[in-house]
C-alpha cells in the first residue's frame, strides 16, 4: 500500500508540473520523461539494472585489489521483498549457523529511519548505520553533489544508540518489580515507535512527531511499566495484556488533545444557545464552514450532529449550575468528537461498538504483523491495514483476549506487483497485453486506477505526508491480478 502510495503521487506530481509549465508557456522537452515509478520491481528498467549489477560486481571482483576475498550477495529484483529487511533475513540467518562470530560487525546503508529499529531488533553489539548528509532549503542553484568522493556521510553506531536508550529509562530500574533488561527494554522502543506511523499502518489521530509525540509515548512507558509483569514486546510478539494496559493510560492523551479543543472559545461560540435542533439541521449547518478550516485541523472543524440536549456552556467569569455538569458534558461531546472523526474520516453511517471493536482488532492486528516482520520476517503476504485511518487510542481496547491469525499467502509475481503498485499515468511500465487493464471502461479491475485522487494532510505539514485516498486492492477478490 506504501508502495502504491508513492507511485501514485510520484505520478501526480509530475503530471502537475507539466501543467504548470504549459501554462507558463515554457517549451517542454522533446524527449520522454524520466518515470521514476520504472523504480519499482518487474519492470525493464529493473531488469537491466540487475543486469548491470551483475556486470558491476563480476568486473570488480576480477579487476579490483581491494574485492579479493570478499563474498558479494545480489539480491534483485526478482526475489520478493524490502531490500533492507532481505539483508536483515540474511543476517539472522547467518546468525544462527554454527561457529558463528558474535564480534561480526555489520554496517548497512540507507537514508530510512526505520534502519535504525531494524539494526536494533537484531541486538547485535556492533552495528552501525552509514548514511548520506540530506540537506534541506538549499539554493536553486546549488550544485547537486553525486560524485561518492564529494558526499558527506555519517556513520552511526547503534551500540551509542542503545547506551541513549538506557540512560532515557534508567529510571524504571528501581520501580519494577522484574528484571531489568535493557535487551527487553529496547523492543519495547522499538514498538512505541510503530505507534506514530510507518509504511504499513497509520499514525495514531493527533499523535505527531513534531507535536513531541515520541517524548509522550516514552514518559507514558516509564509510568505504566512498574505496574506491568513484564515488557510489551516479547522478541517480536506482543504481550496483549501489558500492550492494553499501556494503550489504556496512552489513551489519557485523547482527551487532553481534545480539552484543547473543548476550552476553545471559537469551539463553544459555535453551539452556543442550543444553536441545533436536530442532527440533519446540525450536519447543514456544519458543511458550510471554511474548507480551509478543516484542512488545517479536519476533527476539530468537521461537521458535527447534535442531539436536541441543551447544554450551558461556560465562558469566562461563568459556572455551572450543576456540579458535575461540566463533566458530563465534556464526556457527550468527547464522544461526538470522535464519532465525527470515524463519519468523516471513515464514511461510516453508524459507530457501533461493533465497528469499534473492528478497529481496535485490525490496529493491533497491524501492530503484530509489523513486529513479526521487524523480528523474523513476512508472517503474511496477503495482509494490509484496510483503512486510511487509525483509531483514536481509547478506542483500541478489550483487546486482551484477541486471537491474531495470519495466513501466509504468496507474494505477487512481478507483472501482478507492478498492476497493483502503479498508477494508469505509468502504464507504459507494464508489458503491452496489461496495459488496457489501467485504462479500459471494461477492465474488471478499473476501480483501482482513478486519473484523479484526493488526498488529506490529516495534521502532517508536508504534501508527501498525505494521506493518498485510492481505494484497496482485495487480491482476494481480484481474479486478474491473480
Amino acid at each position: 500500500n506504501c508502495l502504491c502510495t508513492l507511485c501514485a503521487v510520484s505520478a501526480k506530481e509530475a503530471e502537475d508540473k507539466i501543467k504548470k509549465a504549459l501554462e507558463k508557456g515554457e517549451v517542454l522537452p522533446s524527449e520522454a520523461r524520466f518515470d521514476s515509478n520504472c523504480i519499482t520491481p518487474g519492470t525493464d528498467f529493473m531488469a537491466r539494472l540487475q543486469e548491470q549489477l551483475k556486470y558491476f560486481v563480476n568486473s570488480k571482483l576480477s579487476t579490483d585489489n581491494a574485492w579479493k576475498g570478499v563474498n558479494v550477495y545480489l539480491s534483485g529484483h526478482e526475489t520478493p521483498g524490502e531490500g533492507e529487511h532481505k539483508i536483515m533475513e540474511f543476517i539472522r540467518r547467518e546468525n544462527s549457523e554454527p561457529g558463528h562470530d558474535p564480534n561480526t560487525r555489520h554496517c548497512l546503508y540507507g537514508l530510512d529511519a526505520d534502519l535504525m529499529m531494524l539494526g536494533l531488533t537484531s541486538h547485535e553489539p556492533h552495528f552501525s548505520l552509514l548514511r548520506e548528509e540530506v540537506r534541506f532549503g538549499g539554493k536553486k542553484n546549488q550544485k547537486r553533489i553525486t560524485a561518492p568522493e564529494e558526499t558527506t556521510f555519517h556513520l552511526l553506531h547503534l551500540s551509542l544508540f542503545r547506551e541513549y536508550i538506557d540512560y532515557e529509562f534508567s529510571e524504571v530500574k528501581n520501580k519494577i518489580s522484574f528484571e531489568y533488561d535493557l535487551e527487553r527494554i529496547i523492543d519495547d522502543w522499538i514498538l512505541m515507535g510503530f505507534l506514530v506511523g510507518n509504511d504499513f499502518i497509520p499514525h495514531l489521530p493527533h499523535l505527531h512527531i513534531n507535536q513531541d509525540a515520541l517524548p509522550l509515548l516514552y514518559r507514558t512507558y516509564i509510568s505504566v511499566l512498574p505496574t506491568l509483569g513484564g515488557y510489551l514486546n516479547e522478541n517480536g510478539h506482543l504481550n496483549l495484556g501489558n500492550f492494553e494496559k499501556y494503550l489504556e493510560k496512552l489513551s489519557e492523551f485523547d482527551r487532553e488533545h481534545f480539552n484543547e479543543v473543548f476550552v476553545d472559545l471559537k469551539w463553544f461560540e459555535s453551539k452556543v444557545g442550543n444553536k441545533y435542533l436536530n442532527e440533519a439541521a446540525g450536519l447543514a449547518a456544519e458543511e458550510a464552514h471554511s474548507k480551509d478550516a478543516r484542512r488545517k485541523d479536519p476533527v476539530r472543524h468537521a461537521p458535527a450532529m447534535h442531539t436536541q440536549r441543551s447544554f450551558k456552556y461556560r465562558f469566562p467569569g461563568q459556572g455551572f449550575e450543576e456540579d458535575g455538569e461540566e463533566e458530563d458534558m465534556f464526556e457527550a461531546e468527547f464522544r461526538q468528537y470522535k464519532r465525527t472523526y470515524y463519519m468523516t474520516k471513515m464514511g461510516v453511517e453508524v459507530v457501533s461498538d461493533e465497528f469499534l471493536a473492528n478497529q481496535a482488532l485490525c490496529y493491533v492486528e497491524g501492530i503484530q504483523w509489523i513486529l513479526h516482520y521487524y523480528y523474523h520476517g513476512v508472517q503474511s503476504w496477503s495482509w494490509y491495514y484496510p483503512h486510511h485511518y487509525a483509531p483514536f487510542l481509547s478506542d483500541v481496547r478489550n483487546i486482551a483476549h484477541l486471537k491474531l491469525t495470519f495466513d501466509m499467502g504468496k507474494p505477487f509475481m512481478p507483472f501482478q506487483q507492478l498492476l497493483g503498485v502503479l498508477p494508469a499515468a505509468s502504464k507504459d511500465l507494464l508489458p503491452q497485453s496489461y496495459r488496457h487493464l489501467m485504462t479500459s471502461e471494461n477492465s474488471s479491475i478499473i476501480e483501482y486506477y482513478p486519473l484523479d485522487f484526493k488526498t488529506d494532510l490529516n495534521g502532517k505539514q508536508q504534501e508527501w505526508e498525505a494521506v493518498v485516498l485510492i481505494p484497496f486492492i482485495d487480491e482476494v477478490h481480484t481474479d486478474v491480478i491473480r
